[in-house]
């Protein structure tokens, strides 16, 4: 290579480079010619994202195809671009726009590069089918290394925002949790965060693994994903808790869309008061997936377990209410077969004879356990009261 006598610009005997550097005055229009098409032929997804992008992409496209003719032409190293390529991997992803898409661009600006060319050789001398070959190959070999730049900083700027908006969306919903979903200013964040409308439904679902391999929240997650039903999942005291928002169904068909055997013990609660409601709505679906038996698997909505729920709600009350109710019952040897058959008797409304059906024994022994029953516990087996009673204090585990 030598140098002009001014020493600005560097003149090459390469005719590959002569070549290219025929095309540096027409930079601009053949930018022009390869963004026109691209936004012609994916117009729909550069409207979808903005009109700024619009403008970028031609800016870019001029940047981008200057550098390019430049480094072909042997008046810049291809090092000098390299920065160039990782900044419009970035900014691209930052934009959300699709990788496909900058990719097809790329690909589109080496192909109108070489179209560009080869009308040049048909009017140009010194352009033989050689240079052209050579041409080529050096278009497509920098095409692999300008993807190659570009892909590796697209994905790394990608990761970088996808932590950013997790940490955000985590960030919001622990403030949900803490009560802040009354603050107007928060929640509107908050909708503007996870897409929410004033009129979607909002609903909270815990996932609780009692096993250290078990992800019940990823298991839940793809169950409801299945019916379209997005969740936004955070960690609050060891459970795994998301925010459900939109057209969402009622609890109890929630609770079918999860299945009957989640990997772990799930509660379903909807907030009747949207997203400033979601801390009560935590609590109660909290609550109902710890009414379930440790260690098993189930799905239950908070009102289908009321009852459980209320005793779970304070630790004092539970086995005080046991113990006042069912203790003496609970020390005597036959203490199994009273609680089956008191069981019974509850759940046939203290008729002797459909309980002894349902356990297989003869009325008259039912009449006797009763007896034992009512004895042992104080409670009469006619009262509503202590009916009442005594059904908690068997919902509560004895």
């Amino acid at each position: 290579m030598k140098t002009q006598a001014s020493g600005t610009s560097p003149v090459t005997d390469d005719p590959v480079a002569k070549a290219w550097s025929q095309l540096l005055d027409r930079s601009d229009a053949i930018a022009d010619v390869i963004s026109s098409r691209m936004l012609a032929q994916h117009a729909a997804a550069y409207e979808r994202i903005g009109p700024h992008l619009i403008d970028d992409v031609r800016h870019s496209s001029r940047e981008h195809i200057g550098r390019g003719l430049a480094i072909l032409a042997g008046r810049l190293d291809a090092r000098s671009a390299v920065e160039l390529w990782r900044e419009t991997g970035r900014r691209r992803a930052r934009q959300g726009v699709p990788l496909e898409l900058v990719l097809n661009a790329y690909t589109m600006g080496a192909r109108v590069l070489w179209e560009s060319l080869m009308e040049l050789a048909v009017t140009t001398t010194g352009i033989n089918d050689k240079s052209l070959l050579e041409a080529a190959r050096g278009v497509w070999s920098d095409l692999d290394v300008q993807n190659g730049v570009l892909i590796e900083a697209y994905h790394r700027e990608s990761a970088r925002l996808l932590r950013r908006d997790q940490q955000r969306q985590q960030t919001v919903l622990d403030g949900l949790l803490d009560g802040r979903g009354a603050d107007q200013a928060f929640t509107e964040e908050a909708r503007s965060l996870f897409e929410i409308t004033a009129g979607d439904r909002v609903a909270c679902v815990v996932a609780l693994s009692d096993g250290p391999q078990t992800d019940a929240a990823g298991a839940v997650e793809d169950r409801l994903d299945r019916h379209d039903i997005r969740t936004r999942w955070h960690v609050r005291s060891g459970a795994a808790f998301g925010l459900l928002a939109g057209l969402l169904p009622d609890e109890d068909t929630l609770v079918d869309l999860i299945g009957p055997n989640p990997p772990g013990r799930v509660g379903v609660a909807a907030s009747a008061e949207g997203l400033a409601g979601f801390a009560t709505a935590f609590q109660l679906a909290l609550r109902a997936a710890q009414t379930l038996p440790r260690n098993g698997r189930g799905a239950v909505a908070v009102t289908a377990r009321l009852p459980e729920v209320l005793l779970a709600g304070d630790s004092h009350v539970t086995p005080l209410l046991v113990a006042q109710t069912l203790g003496p019952l609970l020390e005597h040897g036959q203490a199994d077969t009273l609680l089956a058959t008191l069981s019974a008797l509850l759940r046939h409304d203290g008729s002797p004879t459909h309980a002894a059906a349902e356990l297989f024994c003869h009325r008259n022994t039912v009449i006797y356990r009763m007896k034992q029953i009512e004895k042992l516990t104080g409670r009469d087996l006619t009262d509503p009261r202590d009916k009442m009673l005594l059904w908690l204090a068997l919902m509560a585990g004895p």
